[in-house]
């Protein structure tokens, strides 16, 4: 067998320093593993994007089931509005667990596409993350969440939650003023013998902690595909 040091490899050139030589040599079948590893890393994240995406479509439908049945009749409680407040909120908490699993293997597949498949197409511009390969190799010998509690309900009230949430205070806004002109919106707002004036401090102290999560500044830890930088002008249109 001849030695491996005295083939044509070279490991500063441009094309091969951070690919590394496993992932160049014909002879090996590391790069045919990685292509496998990344389809099934593709895989898990279009499934987890289905499990997100599911998760809304329940919240939505019971959301639109709610408000019509809140304003099919006069005679019916405004409460069920603020049963649906809390029952979104219960996906809201569904969403944010499965956004961390997604994050996991979304993750994955970004450290891939920026250190490896964005550097074979163009060497020139060297790798995101130096040690990419250590990284990747401890996260798949001992999985992470890489976003907190915290950051993941930030992130889904602001792309869904907090829209439909808002939608169901206005609902119960209206629901005891405009929908009942003859009560007292006070008198209205009561659930049995608790005050109409306490259901209303505890829904604005529930909408202010829901604020309070989407917008507290916090350092963003997931990866994020597009958020940096302005639209690029990759697919120019004549005009």
């Amino acid at each position: 067998m001849s030695d491996s040091s005295g083939d044509e490899f070279d490991p500063t050139a441009p094309d091969q320093r951070e690919i590394g030589r496993e992932m160049v040599d014909d002879s090996t079948g590391l790069g045919s593993v990685m292509a496998h590893a990344y389809r099934g890393e593709i895989d898990r994240v279009g499934t987890w994007r289905q499990r997100l995406d599911e998760t809304t479509k329940w919240a939505v439908t019971l959301m639109a089931a709610i408000l019509t049945w809140a304003f099919s009749s006069t005679d019916n409680p405004h409460y069920i509005l603020l049963i649906g407040i809390v029952v979104v909120a219960i996906f809201l908490g569904i969403e944010a667990r499965r956004y961390r699993d997604y994050d996991v293997f979304r993750s994955r597949t970004r450290v891939i596409q920026e250190n490896l498949l964005a550097n074979a197409l163009d060497p020139s511009q060297g790798t995101e993350s130096h040690d990419w390969r250590a990284e990747l190799s401890r996260d798949y010998r001992r999985p992470t969440l890489k976003v907190s509690l915290g950051e993941a309900l930030a992130n889904r009230l602001r792309r869904v939650y907090l829209p439909l949430l808002g939608v169901l205070l206005v609902a119960w806004v209206f629901r005891i003023t405009a929908f009942a002109p003859r009560q007292d919106w006070l008198t209205t707002a009561e659930i049995g013998r608790i005050p109409g004036i306490v259901v209303i401090t505890a829904v604005g102290v529930c909408y202010v902690v829901l604020l309070g999560i989407t917008f507290w500044p916090r350092e963003r830890r997931a990866k994020g595909e597009f958020r940096e930088g302005d639209p690029d002008d990759w697919k120019e249109t004549d005009q």
